[in-house]
């Protein structure tokens, strides 16, 4: 079977060994025999036996430590080292003479397996046949941990490799691998057998292809050579990526190295079997070439323009038929999803990003409910709670087009799907599968593996193969919450497919991904993504820091989000971070950051780092990252580097924006609608943050003053509604009932919100899943005309200036009313009155009945996740009952004080300003029993198991201290 190959001009066989082979070899064998018999014959001539001669007994453990018993000790340690070196030796020739595969590993021998190859490799290296039989030896030096890392399979097995530039390029490409293959005759074939996984270490063209031809790119010369052909179990190579243990892969005629077998030549080598396969798989070859090439360029040119379909892929999951179009009222049944076709003058980016959406309203109410709480309890401001601003311009644009855009739903299918897959696994004593990316559908949630694991945990099924895992959204439901750690929190949303969304799992990745395209462009993906990490609701702890840009993006996180001025401030801190963090997966007997996130060994160091740098770096620091990167896949750290450069060196996936907003991925096989924040969006949502800070106090708006009714007889409204306890309305007659439940939830909404609400707020809000626009242009006409006009025939329901529906002032709620009599009470006619405040603030007191909407139907008034009306209500009873308890006491009424503030206490019973106002008001009625028994509730509430502190307050403490000193040995004779 001799066969030439045209590349043997260009690519010449390995050099004859110099005189510095051999006086390495040399120093090789002296060193191996100093090391290996040297070693334990001094310890045996000058030590001897360090062990005792007779058996230990607990009079040997007291006595004096000696010099002898040091040396002895000593002794011991050295003989396991060198024992363990041994090991390592003897582990490194057997796999060099075999030529089967790599060695393997010797536990917590590291360093020393590595010196071990590099000696046993330098020997070897000049002994006759060495460079036919010796694995590696093309990589003589590498490390052990270079040697071993993780490789891309499946989805993400993509290798780095020059994106084409050009059509021409590829074809050209392409043409230049077709001839290597059809002039493979003209020297004796080497063949490569595909060697079995190694813990969670697979064999890759890519790697086969650096160890043997010098070049990772050049595995498509090796897929050239193979596709299509029938391999050892039947199957045949289709995609660069999927390979299997057994396979026998042609090899390219400069090919070098230990672990190929030269036919003829070398056929004695291998076992008898293994002959007969290679033998067999080149017969079909021949037989297969004449064909096989142009079924492949057909299948070439058949897809689309500017793919490699050669390369490996993220495949598209398998769909499901879309549901029927109904156009329901009811919302159980959806139609055009909100947004899809127009934005209506809202963000269409943020409108487009449902998870990014859901993430920022999320994470903007926690913002909001801690500034209210700050300030109440005067951390910040020494006042009462301030009410957050209202926002304006971009910014309430920014805000409509979250309510718009956000998916709670789908974040919760993710964040509890995930959680429970890996809790699921641990229960199975399984690993987490390494995972490349998620796509979201319509209900399904599927993850793309990087390789075939086995068989998913119920309610999980395989999909379209087995490197898909897919669960459906009714099916989901078995999962709750748990305190399971995120297992992949670095997934992130790239952009969509027709209806799915992907997301790429970005600390999976085994190297760089580079981003290319306009500056702008690049700006807006890695904004965009910035942003959802900061804020992704299926994550827990994690580090994402900013290189050359967002600085400003840490108002959103900042704990989570960091930003560094260049590349070298991050080189510096990446690489003591990346041998911290090997030490620590060595430390903990972790093969990769996924084996710390399951069972009992859950633990937050475990967490991912996500780098995004914007900033160029020079060919140096690429370099050095590229080394960083090549091993972070299983130490959970990820870098996406936004380049004007479409060649960064070392970059193992390469995404392309473009102008129109697409972002493509050849060698992924990806083409996708990008999620983006531009700029001025991107500004926008920063400015959510910064006002929604607890120390931030902007110049009022006039338009944005809060909404105050007449509180006199003279401004008695048309339509009055009861929101605080249960929903009732006045002044109006109820709606037919089978569009009763949604006009009272769209009054409710435009009750909370006076400043108005955008139609598209308004559909997504009471219809979360979609809604064409007939359907909501109806409700809207229909309520309009439910709600009637007012004396002067002006609608009580209209479009403002900006385009949103608002009331008219003759709509007043119950909470108007509250807020409108505590203002007057505080700051307007009962600050000069006593008795003025007395009443406004009893009337305002009586108004509470009960939580909010607390007969609100099951399945509705979902939007009210988003609102901060949970947190306001109660801080402004505690304010009402305060200044109350307050005016009583200065009369000399305490007990009216006490029946206050127990009231506000049943809206707000976390409020410890109440707490210790009801303690003072107690000591005032001079009943030192009644105060012992409060203190000791107080202190039994605060240790109750579900309490979110243990003990009482300090401050609460401090008082108690004062106005009964004996409670705490009430307190100690109780525990």
């Amino acid at each position: 079977m001799a066969r030439t190959t045209s590349r043997t001009s260009s690519r010449p066989r390995p050099p004859r060994r110099t005189l510095g082979d051999f006086v390495k070899a040399f120093l090789a064998f002296v060193a191996l025999a100093s090391l290996v018999v040297g070693v334990p014959g001094a310890l045996a001539y000058f030590v001897g036996w360090p062990l005792p001669d007779e058996m230990p007994s607990l009079d040997m453990l007291q006595r004096q430590i000696t010099v002898d018993t040091f040396i002895s000790v000593l002794t011991v340690v050295v003989w396991l080292a060198w024992a363990q070196f041994t090991a390592c030796v003897l582990v490194e020739v057997k796999a060099a003479v075999s030529g089967v595969g790599m060695p393997t590993r010797v536990p917590g021998a590291g360093a020393s397996q590595a010196l071990a190859r590099q000696l046993v490799a330098a020997l070897l290296l000049v002994m006759a046949g060495a460079a036919s039989f010796t694995p590696g030896l093309s990589q003589l030096g590498q490390t052990l941990e270079e040697q071993s890392r993780p490789t891309v399979a499946s989805a993400a097995q993509q290798t780095p490799g020059e994106q084409a530039q050009a059509r021409e390029k590829a074809a050209e490409r392409a043409e230049g691998a077709k001839r290597t293959a059809e002039t493979a005759k003209e020297q004796g074939t080497k063949f490569y057998r595909i060697q079995p996984p190694e813990g969670r270490h697979h064999d890759s063209l890519w790697e086969v292809a650096e160890r043997h031809l010098g070049d990772g790119r050049r595995y498509k010369e090796i897929y050239q050579l193979n596709k299509d052909r029938v391999q050892p179990d039947g199957s045949k190579l289709s995609q660069a990526s999927l390979i299997r243990p057994g396979w026998i892969m042609e090899m390219p005629a400069d090919a070098h190295g230990g672990d190929l077998v030269e036919m003829p030549d070398e056929a004695p080598k291998v076992s008898e079997e293994v002959r007969q396969q290679i033998q067999e798989y080149a017969k079909a070859g021949d037989q297969a070439r004449g064909g096989g090439a142009q079924q492949g360029d057909d299948r070439h040119e058949g897809g689309r323009s500017g793919v490699d379909t050669d390369t490996a892929q993220i495949a598209l999951p398998a769909q499901r038929p879309a549901a029927p179009d109904t156009g329901s009222e009811s919302g159980t049944e959806v139609a055009t999803p909100v947004g899809g076709d127009s934005s209506f003058g809202l963000p269409e980016a943020l409108i487009a990003s449902p998870l990014l959406a859901a993430g920022l309203l999320a994470a903007l109410g926690r913002r909001r409910r801690t500034a209210l709480w700050q300030s109440a309890m005067g951390a910040v401001t020494g006042r009462g709670h301030r009410e957050p601003s209202v926002p304006t311009g971009a910014a309430a644009d920014a805000q409509d087009a979250l309510l718009v855009g956000a998916d709670p739903e789908a974040v919760r299918l993710l964040d509890r799907s995930l959680r429970g897959l890996s809790a699921a696994l641990t229960a199975e004593s399984r690993p987490l599968p390494v995972v490349y990316a998620a796509w979201l559908t319509d209900g399904e949630l599927h993850l793309q593996l990087g390789r075939a694991e086995g068989r998913p945990p119920a309610p999980w099924h395989e999909g379209q193969d087995a490197t898909f895992w897919h669960l459906e959204q009714s099916a989901a439901g078995v999962y709750g919450d748990t305190d399971t750690a995120s297992p992949y929190p670095g997934l992130v949303s790239l952009g969509t497919h027709d209806d799915s969304r992907l997301l790429l799992n970005l600390e999976s990745v085994p190297g760089v991904v580079s981003l290319t395209g306009a500056a702008q462009d690049r700006a807006a993906v890695l904004a965009s993504i910035a942003a959802e990490l900061a804020t992704s609701g299926w994550s827990d702890r994690m580090t994402v820091t900013l290189v050359g840009f967002g600085e400003e993006l840490g108002a959103l996180a900042p704990t989570r989000l960091r930003h560094l001025e260049g590349v070298e401030d991050l080189l510096e801190v990446m690489e003591a971070e990346t041998r911290q963090r090997r030490g620590a997966l060595g430390a903990a007997g972790h093969d990769s950051v996924l084996t710390g996130r399951t069972g009992h060994v859950q633990n937050n160091r475990w967490a991912p780092h996500l780098v995004l740098l914007a900033a160029e770096p020079t060919e140096t620091q690429a370099a050095r990252l590229t080394e960083l990167a090549s091993g972070a896949g299983r130490l959970g750290i990820g870098y996406l580097v936004g380049t004007g450069s479409a060649d960064l060196p070392g970059a193992v996936w390469q995404l392309e924006v473009t102008s129109d907003g697409r972002l493509l991925a050849p060698l992924l096989g990806l083409e996708l609608k990008a999620q983006m924040l531009p700029r001025e969006q991107h500004d926008a949502v920063v400015q959510l943050f910064k006002d929604a800070e607890p120390d931030h106090d902007p110049n009022p708006d006039p338009s944005t003053s809060p909404f105050l009714v007449d509180i006199t007889e003279r401004g008695r409204p048309a339509v009055y509604a009861r929101l605080v306890g249960t929903y009732e309305l006045i002044g109006i007659d109820a709606p037919d009932s089978e569009r009763s439940a949604l006009l009272h939830e769209a009054l409710a909404l435009l009750l909370l919100h006076r400043e108005g609400v955008h139609p598209q707020v308004l559909a997504a809000s009471l219809w979360p899943r979609g809604v064409t626009e007939d359907v909501r242009d109806a409700l809207v006409e229909r309520m309009r005309e439910w709600l009637g006009a007012d004396p002067d025939g002006t609608p009580r329901l209209r479009l403002d200036s900006a385009g949103r529906l608002t009331l008219a002032a003759s709509v007043v709620s119950d909470l108007d009313v509250l807020r409108s009599l505590h203002h007057e009470a505080t700051q307007g006619r009962g600050a000069r009155n006593a008795a003025v405040r007395e009443r406004l603030l009893t009337d305002a007191l009586g108004l509470v009945r009960g939580p909010l909407l607390v007969d609100r139907p099951e399945g509705r008034y979902g939007w009210l996740s988003h609102e901060i009306i949970d947190a306001q209500l109660p801080l402004l009873v505690a304010d009402v009952a305060l200044a109350l308890s307050e005016h009583h006491l200065e009369q000399g009424r305490p007990e009216q004080a006490v029946a206050a503030l127990t009231v506000a206490l049943s809206s707000s019973p976390n409020d410890e300003r109440l707490w210790n106002e009801l303690l003072r008001a107690t000591h005032a009625t001079g009943d030192t029993e009644r105060l012992a028994v409060l203190a000791a509730s107080l202190v039994a509430r605060a240790n109750e198991p579900g309490a979110s502190r243990r003990g009482l307050p300090p401050r609460t403490e401090a008082l108690l201290d004062e106005l009964l000193p004996t409670w705490r040995d009430a307190d100690a004779a109780a525990g």
